[in-house]
């Protein structure tokens, strides 16, 4: 397969043929021309933190990457396990020039990626990867002689809890008085180590994990999506927790569970975050194309604008940082809060969501009583062939009356149901993502657009 390359990083298989995969010498030649164009746009040797989750093939790519940047002079603090929301906050902390986690984060385990960070802790714009790519065939190295040092990165998951402990809206006392019972599900990656540690700093008074060896053979599929939380779902039920919490290998997304065993909904973490933030801090939300509408009706209850952005990370923080947002993420669990850092951070989002929970009486199946019960459905097909150019423009003729939108792929919306439809840039995908009052509306305009796509592209759905 090719290597997927945006800015959420270089992705791809990591056996198999070099130069169609992200295989140990393809790490190498993407690490290089990255130090390479550090070096040329500090001037010189720069300050690198690397980290990893737990896949296997981590423990085989750190140390390549480590050493490439080491004979370009870097230095580097290597953090080992970790998360890509922990390695974002500690780069400007350390002050370094920036990061590397090798991480697919949702995709499957035999899959890795490098995600790259700049000074500031956040993805680097999509004109950074181009020259990052173009540079791949005019390496140097130029310290083989005198290589950067490598030093142990110590103590950054506690700055990263502690950042959260100081936030306005984060209340550990009251979570302490709750006497909350959580069950985690840690997915043997970084997760594992770093859910239960944030828990325990919040003052959860029961915490069990399951997946808790962090040694990245997933047990699951690694996306947090409720058919992959079946064993969470029946722990948190039998055992009368008051909610349970999952997180992807690297820590950037966050599922709950409620008592019941049903899931609270991917699409409402964010919901329910940006309700609590908004009732103390009023001003935009930003979300992506493929979110749940019932994210524009709480900005609409608490009268404050809402603004759209282009899936993926970098485009959300860009709209956010636009806009001057207060609260923002995806609807797969990616809640990004700007007074921590502008970075999708799970850990974030579970220490509102409990302190939320907790000021409510700890009554989960409550709280997500007061959000909607919008329908979506989602559906992939897979690629093995370019899609044809203009094929969105052409699909667009056939919308009717609906508002049109080409920012992303394809989004037709209609006064209560939409569908976006777009290619994915960490898997060989196209998308379809639709929302409606009822699943069967849902599910027609589903149907409907893989037939159109089919046609046009001829291409099968999965």
């Amino acid at each position: 397969m090719a290597v997927i390359v945006s800015a959420s990083g270089i992705r791809g298989t990591t056996e198999g043929k070099v130069g169609e995969n992200l295989t140990p010498l393809d790490a190498l030649q993407w690490v290089g021309a990255w130090g390479l164009w550090l070096e040329r746009q500090y001037g010189g040797p720069c300050k690198v933190i690397v980290g990893q989750d737990a896949r296997p093939s981590g423990a085989i790519l750190r140390p390549i990457v480590i050493q490439a940047l080491r004979a370009q002079g870097h230095t580097i603090e290597d953090a080992g396990l970790t998360t890509t929301p922990t390695i974002a906050m500690a780069i400007p902390y350390r002050k370094a020039q920036g990061g590397l986690i090798l991480t697919a984060s949702h995709n499957p385990a035999g899959w890795n990626a490098l995600k790259l960070l700049g000074s500031n802790g956040e993805f680097y714009p999509p004109s950074v990867i181009e020259e990052v790519q173009q540079l791949r065939d005019s390496l140097t190295f130029s310290y083989t002689e005198n290589p950067g040092q490598v030093y142990a990165a110590e103590g950054l998951l506690s700055y990263h809890i502690e950042s959260i402990l100081r936030l306005p809206g984060v209340h550990p006392e009251a979570i302490r008085q709750a006497q909350l019972k959580v069950i985690v599900d840690g997915i043997c990656s970084g997760g594992a180590v770093a859910v239960p540690a944030l828990l325990e700093a919040l003052g959860v008074s029961h915490i069990e994990v399951l997946n808790g060896e962090p040694h990245g053979r997933f047990p699951r599929p690694p996306e947090p999506l409720p058919e992959n939380l079946t064993d969470l779902s029946q722990q948190v039920r039998a055992k009368g927790a008051h909610l349970g919490i999952a997180v992807d290998p690297d820590v950037d997304r966050v599922a709950f569970i409620l008592p019941s065993g049903e899931p609270f909904g991917e699409e409402y973490s964010l919901v329910a975050v940006a309700d609590y933030v908004l009732r103390y801090e009023k001003g935009p939300v930003v979300a992506n194309a493929s979110t749940t509408r019932a994210v524009a009706e709480v900005a609409a209850r608490h009268q404050v604008p809402f603004y759209e952005s282009r899936v993926g990370e970098y485009y959300v923080v860009q709209k956010m940082k636009a806009h001057g947002a207060v609260i923002g993420g995806e609807g797969n669990g990616g809640i990004i809060y700007p007074r921590l850092h502008y970075g999708r951070d799970a850990l974030v989002g579970i220490a509102l969501l409990l302190s939320y929970l907790a000021q409510e009486g700890g009554d989960a199946l409550r709280l997500r009583a007061r959000y909607p019960n919008h329908a979506m459905v989602k559906a992939k097909i897979t690629l093995s062939a370019p899609l044809p150019p203009n094929l969105w423009q052409r699909l667009a003729e056939e919308a009717g009356a609906a508002e049109i939108s080409l920012e992303d792929g394809l989004k037709l919306r209609w006064e209560e149901k939409w569908i976006h439809l777009r290619s994915s840039a960490t898997e060989p995908l196209v998308r379809l993502i639709a929302e409606a009052n009822t699943e069967a509306e849902a599910q027609a305009l589903i149907r409907f657009w893989q037939e159109r796509l089919q046609a046009y592209a001829g291409i099968a759905a999965v």
